[in-house]
């Protein structure tokens, strides 16, 4: 009988003990499930992209002025690329243009004989010269209106090049760093204005940012034909929260 007693006591005992672990599993479960619901809510994001430009006018301009010579005396012609580069010089002077802006590089000589598939019964002039004075200045007005008269050269008896890949005028903005804060701030701003659309259009609430990416700021010529006002841009790439 006692026995029984103990038997009995036990069963009600592991029923209990069962009954206690089943409803913790309940709770348990109900409680990793809401904590997957809230993941899942977290999850939920709209990547959006915000644009800011700007136009501004070239800061600094190169400008190299390029002639050529040709003589059969390579003393004469170093003279001439001599006489010419002074009054290159003399011409960018008058410009108003400092001894500081202009520099003149070191003339580059052929000598056509010794190029080996050239017929030296064609040759008129052995020796070709050119020679290269380059302007480098912020007064990049100074520059676009000089370049205009470059004909005065002509008429004083040097021939200038055309503009090449080695000789060509170049603008450059260098203050960059002066509108970065405010670009990227425009950028930031004109993405969460997408976002806050997006968000109203799906019924959703705009939450905090996951995550934020700046895009590399690009400086192009507005156009080719204006190479001295540059277009500056950058976009900035967030992403966004959502709730319900």
């Amino acid at each position: 009988m006692e026995k029984n007693l103990m038997n009995r006591q036990y069963i009600i005992e592991a029923f209990v003990v069962g009954a206690f672990m089943c409803a913790g599993l309940v709770v348990l479960g109900y409680f990793l499930f809401s904590g997957i619901i809230a993941v899942k809510a977290m999850e939920r994001t709209v990547v959006v992209k915000g644009l800011a430009e700007r136009e501004v006018p070239a800061d600094v301009a190169i400008w190299p002025i390029r002639f050529n010579e040709v003589d059969n005396d390579l003393n004469s012609l170093f003279t001439a690329i001599q006489k010419h580069n002074a009054i290159v010089k003399g011409f960018l002077r008058e410009k108003g243009f400092s001894e500081d802006e202009i520099s003149v590089s070191v003339p580059a000589i052929t000598d056509r004989l010794a190029q080996g598939y050239v017929d030296s019964t064609k040759v008129k002039y052995r020796y070709s010269g050119s020679s290269t004075i380059t302007v480098y200045s912020d007064k990049v007005e100074n520059v676009r209106k000089s370049m205009k008269n470059l004909l005065e050269l002509g008429k004083r008896g040097i021939a200038i090049s055309g503009q090449n890949c080695n000789a060509k005028t170049e603008f450059l903005f260098t203050k960059l760093n002066d509108l970065k804060p405010a670009m990227i701030e425009e950028a930031t701003r004109n993405a969460r204005e997408v976002a806050e659309r997006f968000a109203r259009d799906s019924k959703s609430t705009l939450g905090k940012i996951k995550r934020a990416r700046q895009g590399q700021f690009s400086i192009k010529d507005r156009d080719s034909s204006t190479p001295f006002i540059k277009k500056i841009r950058v976009v900035s790439t967030l992403e966004y929260y959502l709730s319900d």
